[in-house]
């Protein structure tokens, strides 16, 4: 029996809806993959904050904030250190070390009067 044109028809159709299902369900995981890439990366409180520009201000505040105490509470902790090897080491009365040490207590004199050396 020959296949009239309504069966050919019928077949391509059919052959049209199987591939555009097909096409159908490759985006659908596409966009199900690019959802959860979304939320594993929390862009949308990203731009939730981006929308709030008060909140994003006031988050930055803070954080500069705390970074700024940070790098002050670092800075004095390392300067401690290094005033108080010093000071061990200008006890010993080193030669090289108590030139040094020397040189280094005269400019700060001298800054502190004012005067350019």
């Amino acid at each position: 029996m020959k296949p009239t044109n309504d069966d050919t028809a019928q077949s391509t159709e059919a052959e049209d809806f199987d591939e555009v299902q097909s096409s159908l369900s490759k985006l659908d995981k596409r966009l199900q993959h690019i959802a959860s890439e979304m939320e594993r990366t929390h862009i949308a409180e990203y731009v939730d904050l981006l929308n709030r520009p008060i909140s994003l201000i006031w988050r930055n505040l803070l954080a500069g904030t705390a970074r700024g105490v940070g790098i002050a509470i670092g800075f004095t902790f390392f300067a401690a250190t290094i005033l108080y090897v010093l000071r061990i080491l200008g006890a010993l009365n080193l030669p090289i070390i108590g030139d040094y040490i020397a040189d280094i207590v005269r400019i700060v004199q001298i800054q502190l009067e004012g005067k350019t050396y």
